[in-house]
């Protein structure tokens, strides 16, 4: 499939990302349920850098869109080499569909591939919202209608609560992100994303230890968390955590992350242990020691 946008793209950005967005062009649309696909952010402006995201809106027809969100870290895993299970994102804006982070083994280095589900129905609330570029239209002239539960599943999702292992491949995901503004040199949405990193430990923390918590936020954590050893150790990683330098280094990120599983290896081993060669992999490619 080699569009005239696909062209301009692989003229315009550096060859691994290149390969990687025609691959997972070709992987996503042999699914008869894929009915558009776009290229968004800087790939679609022709901004990109070595460090760019391939970010994907992927059209579903609105009654299969429940399936294939289930399938979705499967697929990825097997034909894109995705490392760990797709963080739901909570940043992305809502469009109508769902917003998924993964991380990708790709030419020696992990590779940060976003996929915006959206049902078929909504590729124009899409298109309104965001700059993008078609670069695959199954049927141009197909007129796609709602279909009802669509909505409220995709409300139910972003909704649910998060278990152990959302979490804690959320905080892997921000740690990775955070690493990609200390290399741009971003010092301000490195601090905003260390904030997300830090509620992520935190919300890990709470999820094991105190799952029927009526408390917003951060209130109450030494109340609930600091009453047994194992949740004192817990509030000690997390204010380690919170007493470094605002603005991370690549020694911040390292020591954060071993407080990361630390703390994961503590309150839920059985979540660490699944996920124990998805973990080796991401610091193998983020050169982690």
């Amino acid at each position: 499939m080699n569009s005239p946008i696909l062209t301009r793209l692989a003229e315009a950005n550096r060859p691994e990302q290149f390969v990687l967005l025609e691959h997972a062009t070709k992987r996503l649309t042999t699914s008869d349920a894929v009915t558009h696909l776009l290229v968004r952010g800087s790939l679609a402006r022709g901004t990109a850098d070595r460090l760019s995201d391939v970010d994907f809106v992927v059209g579903v027809e609105d009654s299969l869109f429940e399936e294939f969100v289930s399938v979705l870290d499967a697929l990825v895993t097997t034909d894109l080499g995705g490392v760990l299970p797709g963080w739901c994102d909570t940043i992305v804006g809502d469009m109508g569909g769902l917003g998924y982070v993964y991380l990708i083994g790709w030419a020696g280095r992990l590779q940060q591939l976003d996929v915006y589900l959206a049902p078929a129905s909504c590729i124009g609330r899409v298109r309104e919202q965001t700059v993008c570029q078609p670069i695959f239209t199954r049927d141009p002239a197909a007129v796609y209608q709602p279909v009802p539960g669509t909505v409220r599943f995709t409300a139910n999702m972003i909704g649910k609560p998060r278990s152990c292992q959302d979490l804690l491949v959320e905080a892997l995901v921000i740690g990775y992100l955070i690493r990609k503004r200390i290399s741009r040199g971003q010092e301000f949405i490195a601090y905003s994303e260390v904030f997300l990193f830090n509620t992520a430990v935190k919300n890990l923390i709470k999820t094991a230890l105190a799952p029927l918590s009526t408390f917003y936020g951060w209130y109450q954590l030494n109340e609930e968390i600091g009453t047994t050893p194992i949740g004192r150790q817990c509030l000690n990683h997390l204010v380690a955590l919170i007493s470094a330098s605002a603005i991370p280094t690549v020694a911040w990120l390292i020591e954060g992350l071993d407080h990361v599983l630390t703390v994961a290896d503590m309150v839920a081993p059985e979540t660490v242990d699944n996920l124990k060669q998805a973990i080796d992999a991401y610091r193998y490619y983020l050169e982690l020691p």
